[in-house]
């Protein structure tokens, strides 16, 4: 929905609506175009010319994409991608959708900002990950695939007061990993909140190209999932996670190719006497 904002040819005064729309979602569903333009001190006019700019006809259709990206429910997501694969080849279809989101994830993977991650990974005392919901998935990768070359990784608890119990021993040299996807949690502005205090290096890997309070962390990446209101696919952030990860090997190539020998020796030596997981 805000993917191409950035690269729109917005005026001074479009762009403060369009830094203030997407971190005031709920707000702007229910404001009036006055109410808009008194709080940000605009006219009027520049609210209502705003959203023929933003690619929409008026504030009345912005409202209503918006309504139905806070009404999509799983079922309505699992609908939308049946409907567009029809009786066609299922795997076609997805091949087709998750060449796209790679391909827009390629598109706006900032090299110099992936090899910054990578960096603070490798020269982090302590990384800790907050991976909410299915983003569980991509941190057991994270942390099996880190393992190899001798670096733990903690997961924090996904929501509630028991992410304080991690987050109470981050600190400076440490970097918390935060996946951002969809909208903005409370626990992430806990640990975006507490980083200026704490001193802890942050990397957001989001699926939002606008996401709420991104400028209070360190480094952002960007994977692309779909709209909120598609079926979201997690290829996009498993590219950037195995990116993050070979950075690192790569970084230190030659101690993780030491671990790596000394994995293998250790299969070679004990592996006949082990059963495979």
């Amino acid at each position: 929905m805000y993917k191409d904002w950035n690269r729109r040819p917005f005026s001074p005064n479009q762009r403060i609506l369009a830094d203030f729309i997407p971190k005031n979602e709920q707000r702007v569903l229910y404001m009036t175009e006055q109410e808009i333009a008194n709080e940000l001190g605009l006219s009027i006019a520049s609210v209502s010319r705003f959203w023929k700019a933003a690619g929409f006809k008026h504030a009345k259709d912005f409202k209503n994409r918006l309504r139905f990206r806070f009404e999509s429910t799983p079922s309505e997501k699992m609908r939308d991608v049946m409907q567009r694969t029809g009786s066609g080849s299922l795997p076609q279809k997805l091949l087709e959708i998750s060449s796209h989101h790679l391909e827009e994830t390629s598109r706006y993977l900032n090299d110099a900002l992936l090899q910054r991650a990578v960096e603070a990974l490798s020269a982090a005392r302590q990384i800790y990950v907050y991976s909410p919901g299915p983003c569980a998935g991509l941190a057991e990768l994270m942390a099996y695939r880190m393992a190899r070359f001798g670096i733990t990784i903690k997961r924090m608890a996904p929501s509630g007061h028991e992410l304080l119990e991690t987050l109470m021993h981050a600190g400076k040299k440490d970097v918390v990993l935060v996946f951002g996807f969809v909208q903005l949690l409370p626990e992430t502005e806990v640990i975006l909140d507490y980083a200026r205090e704490a001193g802890y290096v942050v990397i957001l890997i989001t699926d939002r190209l606008v996401f709420p309070r991104s400028y209070d962390a360190d480094i952002v990446l960007y994977a692309g999932r779909g709209e909120v209101w598609e079926f979201h696919s997690m290829v996009g952030p498993t590219y950037i996670i195995e990116n993050l990860i070979l950075g690192v090997g790569l970084l230190s190539k030659e101690r993780s190719l030491r671990k790596l020998d000394k994995l293998q020796l250790l299969r070679t030596r004990y592996g006949s006497k082990l059963p495979r997981s």
